[in-house]
């Protein structure tokens, strides 16, 4: 069965989510910016008013680009900290290096706090130099789930690539579409990818 994930990043925007049917949904803030870390009373309004409701929080300290200072992953490991204060259910992390690669020793880091809560490896990846071989390293980090957009604009131009991603991942770990994810198009995406989650605004 079809799950959607939907990105929202208010209290009203997560309650018109939950009223309509979201199960889980990523919040964040600035979106304009691709997304930043939500605040504090935001997690826990949301917490509180929907606790049915799964909440993955995007952990990243600015927009630009996925290659962060040791001030900046510090910033991240303080966050992940705070969600599990708050009983999120997960975590949406990324981090490259300046040669496009995943960079490893950070994505430990933060997988390491993050500890107990799920992980998810967001559209960083589609600025990696080699997606399959970024694909198998996300693998063994041990992340739950990777949103992509098959490394283009969004998923319509993507779709060829993640149809191979989601073939290649097999059961290892869930591909999820999303950049242009809508009632129009889910359909022929999920026939074409196969995927079996989905990431919406």
């Amino acid at each position: 069965m079809r799950e959607i994930e939907v990105c929202v990043t208010s209290l009203h925007e997560a309650r018109e989510a939950y009223l309509a049917g979201a199960k889980r949904i990523e919040l964040c803030a600035a979106l304009c910016t691709g997304g930043v870390t939500p605040s504090y009373g935001c997690i826990k309004t949301i917490r509180e008013e929907l606790p049915k409701l799964k909440i993955n929080v995007l952990i990243r300290p600015r927009g630009g680009d996925f290659c962060y200072t040791a001030e900046e992953i510090n910033v991240m490991l303080l966050d992940i900290e705070m969600c599990k204060s708050l009983g999120v259910n997960g975590v949406v992390i990324g981090a490259l290096t300046k040669d496009g690669n995943i960079d490893h020793d950070t994505m430990k880091r933060l997988i390491a706090a993050a500890k107990g809560l799920r992980i998810t490896f967001h559209r960083a990846f589609d600025c990696c130099n080699a997606p399959f071989e970024a694909l198998e390293q996300i693998i063994n980090l041990g992340c739950d789930r990777l949103l992509t957009s098959g490394q283009k604009h969004c998923v319509n131009e993507g779709k060829e690539m993640l149809r191979q991603l989601v073939e290649k991942a097999g059961d290892r770990i869930i591909i999820m579409p999303g950049c242009g994810v809508n009632v129009n198009n889910i359909a022929e995406l999920e026939a074409h990818t196969k995927a079996k989650e989905f990431h919406s605004t």
